[in-house]
């Protein structure tokens, strides 16, 4: 069975040791990964001198190249975020930002380094906006290379206009417990079968198309 390794980035707006509801969801992930012998660390990114910009390295010392050395051999990132005005935070989306420019890091075959690597998304709040919160995170890391599991994100979504925060709303075992579990098992399983099965380098042909058939 291969080695999986995983990084959680906590994007919430708030410097340790400030309580955070996204690290407390992403420690769960991060638990229910430990569960399917997924071993990884967990980074507030708040808390590192991350610049902005679409580079890999925006120099003058920032913060993003340690984090990217820690991203490069893990098998799976986990991005947990809250929401605020119904968006990712603007934490979230610098990181977004900065992963952009993994479209021009590519391997000696021709593949994006991000190829084979399986993303999912954490997200917490008290007012609406995971699902689309959720929706838009996803779909900027599958377009740098990432690869989404089926149910590959959790979330947890306060009373509308009320201010109960999940750090103080305790563990919810039949709710998101329960898709914490499903994205960290699918995680582990697409990253293993990834792993064993990388994608094709571009100019590959799939095996599953015949050399001498010609298109209609």
């Amino acid at each position: 069975m291969a080695s999986i390794r995983a990084l959680i980035l906590n994007c919430t707006l708030k410097r340790s040791p400030a309580p955070s509801s996204s690290e407390v969801l992403g420690r769960e992930v991060l638990d229910a990964l430990g569960e399917q012998g997924v071993e990884g660390e967990l980074i507030r990114v708040v808390d590192h001198d991350v610049r902005f910009g679409v580079s890999t390295d925006e120099g003058d010392g920032d913060g993003w190249p340690a984090i990217r050395a820690k991203l490069l051999p893990a098998q799976i990132l986990i991005i947990a975020t809250p929401i605020w005005l119904g968006q990712p935070s603007a934490v979230c989306k610098m990181v977004l930002e900065r992963l952009d420019a993994e479209l021009s890091e590519t391997d000696a075959q021709g593949r994006l380094l991000t190829y084979g690597k399986v993303a999912g998304v954490a997200v917490v709040g008290n007012e609406d906006g995971a699902h689309h919160t959720i929706g838009q995170v996803q779909q900027a890391l599958n377009e740098v290379g990432f690869t989404c599991p089926a149910a590959g994100a959790s979330y947890w979504v306060g009373e509308a206009l009320h201010t109960l925060d999940y750090i103080d709303a305790g563990p919810k075992p039949d709710t998101t417990g329960r898709t914490t579990k499903a994205l960290a098992l699918n995680s582990a399983h697409l990253a293993r079968l990834l792993a064993d099965q990388p994608y094709p380098p571009p100019e590959a042909k799939s095996a599953a198309v015949s050399p001498s058939r010609k298109p209609s």
